[in-house]
């Protein structure tokens, strides 16, 4: 988590602060508004001390926690941090939390410091969805933080708050194309726009890598703004190709909505350490998910049986969001040393809250103690086109069907990682096949969860379609030529 912080280059704008803090592994915006000693938190983490203590900083007493709806790919930090500051916490019109909380009404101004802040109710995304417009103390609007209802190059997508509404997401679309004509697109073009994702994030299609920037720039850039668009041709447009949403989402939405476990708790539980011995017995005794979070070329060489490898330095939470089924789930963890604290909480970020330990000392300790291992076979792209002009091998490439789509080995069958569990009776326990995705991260996820489901003759090619194509031995093509599943 960092800060980023956006000077405004108008003298009267020194009467208040704004910066963004950016999530990258999530893809997320959260942010810290400040004004003659009084703050408020937008969408905030579920880790609360980075607030505090830039509060704390400025001398600032939290106030408010903002929310712009109840978030499906992430656990919030409002309740911690209002646990922990005082401060209230302010939702738009329609949401109705298990928790003490504002429910703002439309244009419902709150006052911070010098400045204003009102809620703009734009439902949606979601039928809850608010953003909050900053006016300084001269009245001009200056900041709009947009949530989901507009992203830097998209809007947000209509088809996650269906089964809450019961509306269809067309019917949903409607409402955003309303909301965004008649509460964002009437304001002033150099208001700064504000979201809560950038590119990566699940919760649209055709997001920017720019977190932020002017209104009226996205006025004539952003496509699902563009001037003389009917609401038939908008509804169209962010409808069509949607793909289904990470399978965690509607949990994230309830815990957000009726309330959390402690983070500090969460935490302690996690940080238990386990000799190697006391880490086996809890495995079996729990049936706890051994969750390896080393990089994949290290977890490839030595691992122990049947435990997931999803990297760290990846995007680590949310496919573990999407790959573990149960939120309840118990977790047992491997790491890096010095990093069980970090792991504990990027999962407890998409709501995975029940790790009971990690093996103290790593996978070094295990080793040492004994301990059955087992590893992976893996391969460079030059030995697996060495090994395809001798004969014909299977090739699985799990990347999202749009990049296989792009471009892809020829012959090369496509299983998505977050479809995996759809394809399982389509890979043979005792064929052997080549497994790649872009660069290695998601095939070593792919290639450990069967391999603790018994397929064990799963290769993993080293360095991903990125290394293929480099190597220029291996026929690619940029169509979807037909495949049939192994």
């Amino acid at each position: 988590m960092g800060f980023r912080q956006f000077n405004f280059v108008m003298i009267k704008m020194q009467i208040m602060k704004i910066e963004q803090i950016y999530t990258g592994c999530l893809a997320q915006g959260a942010y810290y508004i400040e004004s003659k000693g009084e703050a408020a938190i937008v969408d905030p983490l579920r880790e609360v001390e980075p607030y505090i203590q830039k509060a704390e900083k400025d001398n600032a007493r939290i106030k408010y926690v903002l929310e712009t709806h109840f978030h499906a790919d992430f656990v919030s930090g409002h309740l911690d941090l209002a646990r922990r500051t005082g401060a209230t916490i302010v939702y738009g019109p329609n949401a109705n939390p298990s928790f003490e909380a504002q429910i703002a009404g439309d244009n419902e101004e709150l006052k911070l410091g010098d400045i204003t802040i009102k809620a703009l109710h734009t439902p949606g995304h979601t039928m809850e969805s608010t953003c909050y417009l900053v006016i300084d103390e001269y009245g001009q609007a200056k900041a709009l933080f947009s949530g989901d209802t507009l992203f830097i190059g998209d809007v947000g997508r209509p088809d996650l708050a269906q089964k809450v509404t019961g509306l269809t997401k067309e019917e949903l679309a409607g409402l955003l194309y309303d909301s965004l004509n008649t509460r964002i697109i009437p304001l002033p073009d150099d208001v700064v726009v504000y979201p809560a994702h950038g590119a990566g994030s699940a919760c649209g299609k055709k997001m920017s890598s720019e977190t932020t920037d002017t209104l009226g720039h996205q006025k004539a850039t952003n496509y699902a703004l563009r001037p003389g668009m009917s609401k038939e041709e908008f509804i169209r447009e962010i409808t069509t190709g949607l793909v289904p949403p990470p399978s965690y989402f509607p949990f994230n939405v309830l815990l957000n909505k009726m309330g959390y476990e402690r983070i500090d708790q969460v935490i302690r539980r996690g940080e238990r350490a386990l000799t190697p011995e006391a880490f086996e017995r809890q495995a079996d005794e729990t049936g706890a998910l051994i969750l390896d979070t080393r990089d994949p070329e290290v977890f490839a060489a030595g691992f122990i049986p049947n435990s997931i490898n999803i990297g760290i330095d990846g995007n680590f939470a949310p496919w573990a969001g999407a790959l573990i089924p149960d939120i309840n789930q118990r977790i047992l963890l491997i790491t890096e040393e010095g990093r069980e604290e970090e792991v504990i909480i990027r999962l407890a970020r998409v709501g995975l809250d029940h790790t009971i330990g990690y093996l103290s000392g790593g996978f070094a300790a295990w080793k040492a103690a004994g301990k059955e291992m087992d590893s992976i076979d893996s391969v460079t792209a030059t030995e697996l086109a060495v090994r395809l002009k001798r004969d014909f091998l299977p090739i699985l490439d799990v990347r999202k069907n749009s990049e296989y789509h792009s471009e892809h080995v020829v012959g090369a069958v496509n299983i998505p990682l977050d479809l995996i569990n759809d394809h399982l009776p389509d890979v043979q326990k005792d064929t052997s096949a080549y497994v790649h995705c872009a660069g290695g991260y998601r095939s070593m996820i792919f290639i450990s969860i069967l391999r603790a489901r018994g397929y064990s003759h799963l290769v993993n090619v080293r360095g991903g379609f990125k290394a293929i194509k480099a190597c220029g031995e291996i026929p690619v093509t940029d169509y979807a030529s037909p495949t049939s599943l192994l």
